[in-house]
């Protein structure tokens, strides 16, 4: 008898503080997704060449000044049907366009419930489309 393989689905997520982390990793796990951790940019770039990404949330502020804004163009290049989802502790102008900028697919508060993240991406995945509005470029929650 055969039985039907499930494909894996698999989450990046990029942030400096490990409480942070932890959080998404337990929301995206009980979603039913692997969840690979990175605290800084060189780790995250090595796990883009070890890994095939759903959805990637990344902080726009990493550790040892590292930014996430161009980690997330590299992402949005790679995978370009994942979602990619940036947390960031202002929205202004010059946040929209390092959206635009770098594929983004949503601007996340640097606040946000990891619960309230996750449950966006994922809805955005389920619906087939990147793009969780008519707008063009990225939407801000």
């Amino acid at each position: 008898m055969s039985e039907t393989i499930k494909p894996t689905k698999t989450a990046l997520i990029v942030h400096a503080d490990m409480s942070v982390l932890s959080a998404f990793q337990s929301s995206f796990v009980s979603k039913g997704y692997v969840a690979i951790l990175a605290r800084d940019l060189p780790t995250a770039l090595l796990a883009l060449t070890q890994h095939f990404f759903d959805v990637a949330v990344i902080s726009s502020r990493l550790a040892e000044g590292g930014d996430g804004w161009p980690l997330a163009g590299v992402v949005h290049l790679i995978f370009p049907k994942a979602f990619v989802g940036v947390l960031t502790p202002e929205t202004n102008v010059l946040t929209l366009q390092a959206a635009i900028n770098n594929g983004v697919t949503q601007i996340f508060d640097a606040s946000s419930h990891p619960d309230h993240v996750v449950n966006t991406s994922l809805g955005s995945q389920q619906t087939g489309s990147t793009k969780p509005s008519a707008e063009p470029g990225p939407s801000i929650h």
